[in-house]
C-alpha cells in the first residue's frame, strides 16, 4: 500500500504510522471484488479457528464436545447513520434517518460475525436476505459446523426466505409482523382470567394456523400474549417457525426465541465500541492548486470502500471477542468488547533505556490482565508456550 520499491530501498521505509494517504490507498484496494470474497472468508474463517478453541478446551476438560457441532445462526439488519453524500446513503422511514441498511449474521455458540453485506439505506430489512442467507449457509456448513435453525426478526418472514429454509431442511424462528387477521385471532385471548393477580406478571401461548396473502401455505404461528406491569392492556406478538409441535412446543421455542436478545446486545455492542463510520465519498477535483487538471483518473467506487471498511470492523469484533471470551475464562469475571479495550488494549506505559535493553513497564492490574490473556492464548497454540513471568504482581490486582 505505501508503493516503496523492494529491498534497495527497504531500509529507507518509514516505520511512523500510516499517513490519511496510505489507508486511502489501502481501502481501496481491500474494495476490489476479490479482496471483499477474502475479507469475508476471513470472517468466516475466525469464527471456525475460535470454534475450535472452544472445542479443545471442553475435550481437555473432558465436556462433551459433540455439542458444538450445529449452532443457530442469527440474522438481522441494522442503521449505519452517515453524515455525508455517500453512495447509496438514502433516507430510510423505519428509522428516519439518512444512513446505510447492512445486513449482518453472526453465530450464536461463539458470538462471531459470519457475514455482513452493505445495502442502501431505503431498502426493506428482507431485501437480498434470501440469497445472503442461502449462500451463507452454504459456506458455514461447508467450513465451519452445522447450521441448526435461523432465527430472525419480523422483518424477514417473505415466502423465498421461508420456503428456502424449508425446502433446504432448516428449521427457522421468526417474529411476525401483527395484522388485522393476526389480532382478529388473538382477540378472544385477550382477556385475564378471573380472580387477583399475582406479583409475577403472567404468560400466556396460543398455537394458530396462519397463512399470509404472499404464502404458499398455512405455517405454525404461536401467539404469546404477557402481562406488562403497570398496564391496563396485555401485550401479545406472534413468532412463526417450522418445528412442529412434537418438535419444539411453544414453551421451548419462546424460550429458544428469547436467546436471540445475547445476539441484539452484541449488535448494539459492536455499534458502540466499533462505531464505524462509513465516510467514503467520491472527492473529484476540479482544480489542482489552483489549475484545472490536466488528467482526470476513474473515481474509486465508494461504495465498495465502505463495504470493505464494514468488513474490517466485523473482522476486528470477532479478533477483540475472542480475547474477551479468554479473559471471562480465566478470570472467571464478565467482559464487554469495551472493557476489553480499554483495561487491557489501551495499557499506558513506560519505555526505559538502560543497559542496552528497552524496558516497558506497565501497572500492576494491566499485567495481570495480560498474564491471563497469555494463559488463555497459550491453550490455543499448536505447540506448549512458555509464558513470560509479569514480575511482581499485586495481590489486590482484580478484574474490574
Amino acid at each position: 500500500a505505501r508503493g516503496w520499491p523492494q529491498a534497495a530501498t527497504a531500509t529507507r521505509v518509514p516505520h511512523a504510522l500510516a499517513s490519511q494517504p496510505t489507508l486511502s490507498r489501502l481501502l481501496a484496494t481491500l474494495a476490489a471484488e476479490d479482496n471483499r470474497r477474502v475479507l469475508r472468508c476471513s470472517l468466516l474463517e475466525s469464527a471456525r479457528r475460535h470454534l475450535h478453541a472452544i472445542r479443545k478446551q471442553a475435550a481437555r476438560r473432558g465436556d462433551d464436545h459433540r455439542r458444538l457441532r450445529a449452532g443457530t445462526l442469527d440474522i438481522d439488519s441494522y442503521a449505519v447513520v452517515v453524515h455525508g453524500h455517500q453512495p447509496g446513503a438514502r433516507y430510510n422511514g423505519h428509522y428516519r434517518t439518512v444512513c446505510y441498511h447492512p445486513l449482518a449474521a453472526q453465530f450464536a455458540p461463539t458470538s462471531a460475525w459470519l457475514d455482513m453485506t452493505l445495502r442502501e439505506g431505503h431498502v426493506h430489512t428482507a431485501h437480498e436476505a434470501a440469497r445472503f442467507l442461502f449462500d451463507l449457509l452454504e459456506r458455514v456448513e461447508t467450513e465451519l459446523c452445522q447450521v441448526s435453525d435461523v432465527r430472525g426478526d419480523a422483518g424477514f418472514p417473505e415466502e423465498e426466505l421461508l420456503a428456502g429454509l424449508e425446502a433446504r431442511r432448516k428449521p427457522y424462528a421468526f417474529r411476525l409482523k401483527t395484522n388485522a387477521v393476526l389480532d382478529r385471532m388473538i382477540e378472544p385471548y385477550l382477556h385475564r382470567p378471573p380472580g387477583r393477580p399475582p406479583a409475577e406478571p403472567r404468560l400466556w401461548l396460543y398455537e394458530f394456523d396462519y397463512q399470509a396473502e404472499s404464502w404458499s401455505r398455512p405455517r405454525r404461528v404461536v401467539g404469546v400474549v404477557r402481562e406488562v406491569p403497570d398496564e391496563l392492556f396485555l401485550d401479545f406478538f406472534f413468532l412463526v417457525t417450522s418445528w412442529t409441535l412434537e418438535q419444539k412446543d411453544a414453551a421451548a421455542l419462546l424460550e429458544h426465541y428469547r436467546q436471540r436478545g445475547t445476539f441484539e446486545s452484541h449488535l448494539g455492542e459492536f455499534k458502540d465500541a466499533f462505531d464505524p463510520a462509513l465516510s467514503s465519498s467520491p472527492r473529484v477535483k476540479t482544480h489542482y492548486r489552483g489549475r484545472p487538471p490536466t488528467k482526470r483518473y476513474d473515481s474509486r467506487d465508494a461504495f465498495a470502500c465502505n463495504e470493505a471498511l464494514l468488513l474490517l470492523h466485523a473482522l476486528a469484533f470477532n479478533l477483540a471477542n475472542v480475547g474477551r471470551k479468554g479473559l471471562e475464562h480465566t478470570t472467571r469475571c464478565g467482559w464487554t468488547i469495551r472493557s476489553f479495550r480499554e483495561h487491557l488494549l489501551k495499557t499506558p506505559a513506560r519505555v526505559l533505556l538502560h543497559a542496552r535493553r528497552a524496558v516497558v513497564v506497565i501497572n500492576d492490574i494491566a499485567a495481570y490482565y495480560w498474564q491471563c490473556l497469555g494463559r488463555f492464548l497459550a491453550t490455543l497454540a499448536p505447540r506448549p508456550v512458555t509464558i513470560p513471568s509479569a514480575g511482581r504482581l499485586s495481590h489486590s490486582a482484580r478484574p474490574p
